[in-house]
C-alpha cells in the first residue's frame, strides 16, 4: 500500500474543514431562527441629548404573551394583564429625558412601530399646575412616518409622553367598546 501523497492529504483536510464549517454554520442558523425577538424601542431625543425608550409594557395584539408588565399599580387598565410561562417577562419603567420648556420631543419609530396604528399621549403642564393632554396619532403623518416631534412652548412645558399600539377591546360586563394599548413606551420629562 503506497503513502497518501501531500495533494490527497491537502484534500483530505480542506473536506473536513468544510464539513465542519456547515455544521458550524447550521448550529448558529438554529440558534438565531430560534431566538426570541426583542421587544422594539424608540429613541427619544431632546436638547442634545438621546436615550434608548424600552418598552413600559409589551403583549401581544390579543393581550397574551405579555413579555414587559408595568409595575403594580402602574397600569390604568381595566384588565389584569399576566406574564405567559416560560417566557422572560420582565417589568418596564419610565424612561427619563430632559427636555426644557420650549424643546421640542423627537422621537424616532422602528419600522416595527411606524407601520402599525398609534397613537401618543403628550402630556403638558399650564401654569396653575394643571395637566392637559394632547394626543397625536399615525392619521396625523403620512403612512410609514419614523420621526415624530412633539412640540413645547416656554409656558407650556411638556412633562411626559406615552406612545401606544392600541386595539380595540371590549368590556365583558357592560359590552362597552373603546381602544387600550397592547404596547406602549414611556417617557419622562422635567423642565
Amino acid at each position: 500500500m503506497s503513502k497518501p501523497n501531500a495533494r490527497t492529504i491537502f484534500a483530505l483536510v480542506a473536506v473536513a474543514l468544510l464539513v465542519f464549517v456547515a455544521a458550524v454554520g447550521a448550529v448558529v442558523a438554529l440558534a438565531v431562527r430560534d431566538a426570541d425577538k426583542p421587544e422594539p424601542t424608540i429613541t427619544a431625543y431632546s436638547h442634545g441629548k438621546s436615550v434608548t425608550v424600552e418598552p413600559f409594557m409589551y403583549c401581544n395584539v390579543q393581550m397574551e404573551d405579555c413579555r414587559v408588565l408595568p409595575k403594580d399599580g402602574e397600569s390604568l387598565l381595566p384588565i389584569e394583564l399576566a406574564c405567559t410561562d416560560g417566557k422572560d417577562c420582565h417589568t418596564g419603567s419610565f424612561t427619563d429625558l430632559d427636555v426644557p420648556a420650549g424643546y421640542p420631543l423627537q422621537l424616532s419609530l422602528p419600522r416595527d412601530i411606524a407601520e402599525n396604528p398609534w397613537v401618543a399621549e403628550a402630556y403638558y403642564e399650564l401654569p396653575d399646575g394643571t395637566i392637559m393632554p394632547k394626543r397625536l396619532s399615525h392619521r396625523d403623518y403620512d403612512a410609514g412616518t419614523v420621526a415624530v416631534t412633539i412640540p413645547s412652548a416656554p409656558r407650556l412645558p411638556l412633562i411626559g409622553v406615552e406612545f401606544q399600539l392600541p386595539i380595540l377591546a371590549r368590556d365583558t360586563t357592560t359590552g362597552e367598546e373603546g381602544y387600550i394599548p397592547h404596547a406602549a413606551w414611556s417617557i419622562r420629562t422635567s423642565s
